[in-house]
């Protein structure tokens, strides 16, 4: 059940709930172990989706058209989820679908990745309880529960080893699917392991960390035998994975998903301030003045007129904030009476007593308001806003959050160029020669000097500088700035809110940019060519839902890893070998058949 042989190979037989793009099934087709003489890989059926965008960037990644694009939500599921009643062509799926989606057989290997937006921290809690989300939380046990009846009613069997993928806060926002899964897989023989605490990144050898939630069981029957945990491997760097590749905004090399995205100035000015290894948090340390990068008012911004002076002039922005107007006052007449109570409007310090509370409770008439310091960072905010990642560091888990909600940014030190010390050097007229290299650019020796024989009379205009208020000079032939005035004094500093991909250098010397799509790919392990030999590249979608399908992805060489472990297990099953002795840990160990007694 779930064997195939073809040319020596032995093939086990492997089907994939909610594959999205294709990084487990990726992962699988890279898994092969030799035991006993014969080498073991795996044969994939398909990879279900309801996406068939995911679906088509599936098979373009993996070379082979094994996608499956089908919807497993129940009527009321789709309805809570999608908030109106499914097309008229829509059905719902019965264990005879699967099993026809199956290819008619029990798959050795069942790997499940369901949806995990409505289970993860990045979802406000108060939306994850909706019934949208509930009803999206639901086919992590559904997709389980289609197959085992797929393969009980039409094929007489059960899948030897079944894994789920997810976010680790499952483990209390879906506590009850777990307890709902566990109970169906034990009812079914299986021995189960849960645990929240598998650094994917180790598994695979990543150059990013990434904890993840698994589920690995097993058939007792089938795979009597351990299944031993994968060998941990050390972190990458982020500049380990992203060092080798094209330069970001490179497309011909890195194809359309390694363009820099175009930010807003702020951004990269925020970007340019946090240090490598920081976030968002360090932007409140930032001397702005010191950099002259704050706004500078025109006098009179936000002016406060005496009530008992001359007003200045009046002007046509007439707006407190405005740039050249002073049009606020301070108003005497508050109709305040000297026995007026001293507490209107008071503001209590958080670190001093508070005044007697009156049964006057407005902050108008009482000392009821407080300065509140405890705004800065507020429980549940994402610690990876604005974070700059170091070059020589793994980067955090790549998430399908937008840039500004993750630690998407990182600081590039490739921006240096270490040139000799006489690159680009001008020789003196009146010194002695340095000696003559055959590096003879003047980019890489001193090959320039300083002749005083030039007795030349440049033509009129030439380095000039034009001014912006000024019509432009005849363009000429040879328009560049040796020969004309093709120079421009451009007074266009960026707007906040002006979009565009710019080169800010940090102060600790690096460019501090965004990750493109397309490095983001790579820490996830995504092959940097495609089957067809083309840069890695997503067909048919957004970049920012081409990151959301790659933050989503199992990583392939995570996948590949978990996968021999799985080869291994099997292969030691049909050879008969339920016990060996090993220093790896075990990953799913039997179940106990009898309570243990207390022995006083």
């Amino acid at each position: 059940m779930g064997i195939e042989t073809l040319d020596s190979i032995q093939y086990k037989t492997a089907f994939i709930l909610f594959g999205g793009i294709g990084g487990e099934t990726s992962g699988l087709m890279d898994s092969q172990i030799e035991y006993g003489g014969k080498v073991y890989r795996f044969k994939i059926l398909g990879s279900v989706d309801f996406d068939p965008i995911a679906c088509h960037n599936h098979d373009l990644i993996t070379g082979e058209k094994t996608s499956i694009c089908m919807d497993l939500f129940t009527r009321e599921q789709y309805i809570a989820w999608n908030g109106q009643e499914p097309p008229p062509d829509w059905k719902e799926l019965t264990p005879w679908d699967m099993w026809v989606a199956l290819g008619y057989q029990v798959p050795f290997f069942l790997f499940t990745s369901p949806p995990c937006k409505g289970l993860s921290g990045l979802l406000p809690e108060k939306s994850a309880k909706t019934a949208k989300y509930q009803a999206l939380n639901q086919l992590t046990v559904r997709g389980i529960w289609l197959v085992l009846q797929a393969c009980i009613q039409y094929g007489d069997g059960l899948p030897a080893i079944i894994q789920l993928e997810n976010v680790p806060r499952i483990r209390t926002r879906g506590k009850s699917l777990l307890q709902q899964i566990e109970k169906m897989l034990k009812k079914y023989g299986f021995a189960v392991n849960m645990r929240g605490d598998h650094n994917l990144g180790k598994i695979g050898g990543l150059g990013a960390d990434r904890l993840r939630f698994l589920i690995m069981s097993r058939d007792e029957a089938q795979v009597p035998n351990f299944i031993y945990y994968p060998e941990e491997k050390p972190l990458k760097t982020i500049g380990d994975v992203i060092g080798p590749l094209p330069m970001p905004g490179d497309t011909e090399a890195g194809g359309p998903l390694h363009r820099l995205p175009n930010l807003q100035w702020k951004t990269w000015v925020r970007l340019a301030f946090i240090k490598a290894g920081g976030d968002w948090r360090d932007l409140q340390n930032v001397p702005f003045e010191q950099y002259r990068i704050v706004h500078e008012a025109r006098g009179g911004a936000y002016a406060i007129e005496e009530w008992d002076k001359t007003s200045r002039t009046v002007t046509g922005t007439a707006g407190p904030g405005r740039s050249n107007g002073a049009a606020a006052v301070s108003d005497p007449r508050v109709n305040f009476k000297e026995s007026t109570h001293g507490a209107i409007y008071r503001v209590c310090r958080d670190d001093q007593p508070g005044p007697t509370v009156t049964g006057a409770h407005r902050p108008n008439n009482g000392a009821i308001s407080i300065s509140d310091p405890r705004l800065k960072d507020r429980e549940g905010r994402h610690p990876g806003v604005y974070r700059i990642v170091r070059t020589d560091e793994p980067a955090p888990c790549v998430t399908g959050t937008r840039f500004g909600s993750g630690a998407l940014a990182v600081a590039d030190p490739r921006v240096k160029t270490e040139l000799m010390p006489d690159s680009y050097g001008v020789q003196d007229w009146d010194a002695t020669g340095k000696t003559v290299r055959g590096a003879s650019r003047i980019m890489n020796s001193p090959a320039s000097v300083s002749d005083p024989r030039l007795e030349c009379n440049p033509r009129s205009g030439s380095y000039g500088v034009q001014d912006w208020n000024e019509p432009g000079k005849t363009v000429t032939g040879s328009g560049d700035v040796h020969s004309g005035s093709a120079a421009l004094a451009d007074p266009r500093i960026p707007a906040d809110t002006d979009r565009g991909a710019w080169v800010l250098i940090a102060e600790d010397g690096t460019w501090h940019r965004p990750l493109t799509t397309y490095e983001l790919a790579m820490l996830q392990s995504f092959p940097r060519y495609l089957p067809d030999g083309r840069p890695f590249q997503l067909e048919g979608c957004s970049d920012a839902k081409a990151r959301e399908y790659i933050g989503n992805a199992v990583p392939c060489d995570a996948a590949k890893a978990m996968g021999n472990v799985i080869l291994l297990a099997a292969a030691q099953a049909e050879a008969g070998e339920t016990f060996s002795m090993s220093w790896d840990p075990i990953w799913v160990a039997p179940q106990d058949k009898e309570q243990p007694a207390v022995v006083h």
